[in-house]
């Protein structure tokens, strides 16, 4: 499914170099988003290349939901070596696309983003096995048989503190499913849009336990920005989400116009699969708890910075209310 790009692990393993350089980079001034009307040109830029998890801001834009909000968008693809979370702080892109745990960690270390949309209310990242494995639970999946995962993400680190990595072979996560295809006892992470259907199309079974079930479930695919943007120019920020929600619902409803204009940026994936991603997606963007498109809690953060403590990956936790701000007021 992804041949041409990097595998998908360069991307979720982006973040200590992401990192590292934002905190570099927070005290740097950018040339983005300075104050005035909200109407204008605007950058973001994604951390992986066209794919479902992005179609809505596919949406917004052939649509004209940002056309309509002000805003000339300008939707720059991501992939192995573009450090989104440096380029958001240093004002080289007025939003970028991250993952929850990425913005703890980069406030933390100095750089003052704001999430302001989360595009998943489920952690989309789980673990998956052969079906005929009989494994009825996640506990299952760590009593036997190779895992392959990083070992440097925070879900890995999560896992392991809860079930033990004593009884599983752990080996490195390669970005494909071969090795899964060929051994019936190999398990490996996922992105539950993503490797699960490759499999399914070279027609192994697999199993998928999302981590999400396991009590760690931060917001995924998260919009940031600087905050001297949001201070600079609060209504551009909030056209930004409104438009961007409004092109999620668009995709939510009828995911095809966008797929086609995807599909057209990434050859890689084609249409059943663009169309497969975009129906297993859907449940973890809105479920019965989402009451908005993007929203946030106080608490979900609040839980997530504990949980990154207790894991020993922060050593203070930013306090919410410091980067957590009320753009829909």
């Amino acid at each position: 499914m992804k041949m041409a790009p990097p595998p998908r692990l360069s991307r979720r393993t982006l973040l200590s170099l992401s990192l590292g350089l934002a905190a570099t980079a927070a005290g740097c001034k950018g040339s983005g988003g300075g104050g005035g009307a909200p109407a204008g040109k605007v950058k973001l830029t994604l951390n992986w290349v066209p794919e479902p998890e992005f179609g809505g801001f596919y949406a917004a834009r052939e649509g004209g939901a940002f056309k309509r909000a002000g805003l000339d968008v300008e939707i720059m693809p991501g992939g192995a070596g573009v450090p989104v979370m440096q380029m958001v702080a240093s004002g080289k892109s007025d939003f970028g696309v991250v993952n929850g745990d990425e913005v703890l960690i980069a406030r933390a270390r100095g750089a003052d983003v704001i999430p302001i949309f989360a595009t998943y209310q489920t952690f989309p990242q789980g673990i998956m096995v052969h079906a005929s494995r009989g494994a009825n639970t996640m506990a299952d999946v760590f009593r036997g048989g190779t895992l392959a995962i990083e070992p440097g993400t925070a879900y890995a680190a999560y896992l392991k503190k809860k079930y033990g990595f004593d009884k599983v072979k752990v080996v490195p996560y390669d970005g494909g499913v071969a090795r899964f295809l060929v051994d019936k006892e190999y398990a490996q992470q996922c992105f539950v849009t993503s490797e699960p259907l490759a499999a399914r199309k070279k027609g192994a079974e697999p199993k998928v336990f999302l981590v999400a079930d396991e009590g760690y479930n931060p917001y995924s695919q998260v919009v940031v920005t600087r905050k001297a943007l949001w201070q600079e120019n609060p209504e551009r920020v909030r056209a930004f989400v409104r438009a961007t929600r409004e092109g999620f619902r668009a995709y939510l409803d009828d995911p095809g116009p966008a797929n086609v204009v995807m599909g057209k940026l990434n050859t890689t994936m084609d249409a059943e699969t663009f169309a497969g991603a975009a129906a297993a997606q859907k449940p973890l963007i809105e479920d019965a708890q989402t009451t908005k498109l993007g929203m946030m809690t106080r608490e979900r953060w609040e839980t997530l910075g504990k949980q990154l403590k207790e894991l020993g990956i922060l050593d203070a936790v930013p306090p919410v209310e410091a980067f957590l701000v009320a753009i829909d007021a």
